[in-house]
């Protein structure tokens, strides 16, 4: 049985014919302790079908040790966005409900190489020389989060200093755990600064300019 009924598969090939060019979606496995990977692998191949430009690589995490290390994927299921210019953004968890939305918009963004953000912002962020890890822990049941998915993997589609997850809460919660996820859209950048919410671009900016101050 197909996860994506008829009418879903439509509209995300039409989505998906706005491509403007080709994206790398590299999908990590395992075949050990992972709940989600056999449905995560049925979305994959699924959404394979509905776009010539969206051009699959499906590894084993454990096995692909070092195609996972290059990538930085330590759990699994994993998704990575990669495009012709180098831009990537992470999903760790399978990107359904609200968040399958943001997976589409940075589909685009990706395959661009760029992605809509502030002058501020751009200016603010550009002479940061150390690494940011950006980590945005969600829930499939909250509308606040895609948001802030949004907002965190633009900055890292524009600036190469940035990795950003998408880390669903509930197929991790030792990860939840450790970050105290009491509440969603829950941001961590490079696992200092904290925050709670769907905030605005703005808020992300200073949280990134105080983890590397």
């Amino acid at each position: 049985m197909n996860l994506l009924n008829e009418n879903v598969r439509q509209t995300i090939q039409r989505r998906l014919q706005e491509l403007p060019g080709p994206v790398k979606l590299l999908f990590f496995k395992e075949n050990v302790s992972c709940q989600t990977c056999d449905i995560a692998q049925q979305l994959v191949g699924e959404l394979e079908k509905l776009s010539e430009n969206l051009n699959v690589e499906t590894y084993n995490r454990l096995i692909d040790d070092k195609k996972a290390a290059e990538y930085g994927v330590d759990k699994s299921p994993a998704f990575v966005l990669e495009g012709p210019a180098g831009a990537r953004v992470r999903y760790f968890g399978l990107p359904v409900g609200y968040e399958f939305a943001a997976f589409l918009d940075d589909l685009k963004d990706v395959a661009s190489g760029r992605a809509d953000i502030s002058p501020d912002t751009q200016q603010k962020l550009s002479g940061i020389q150390k690494p940011v890890h950006i980590q945005v822990f969600v829930t499939s049941t909250c509308p606040y989060c895609p948001p802030a998915v949004r907002t965190a993997h633009k900055l890292a589609i524009n600036f190469p200093g940035i990795t950003a997850d998408m880390v669903q809460a509930e197929e991790f919660p030792a990860l939840a755990r450790k970050y105290d996820v009491q509440g969603v859209p829950k941001i961590v950048v490079n696992d200092t600064v904290h925050f709670v919410g769907a905030q605005p671009e703005q808020s992300f900016t200073e949280a990134i300019l105080k983890a590397v101050a």
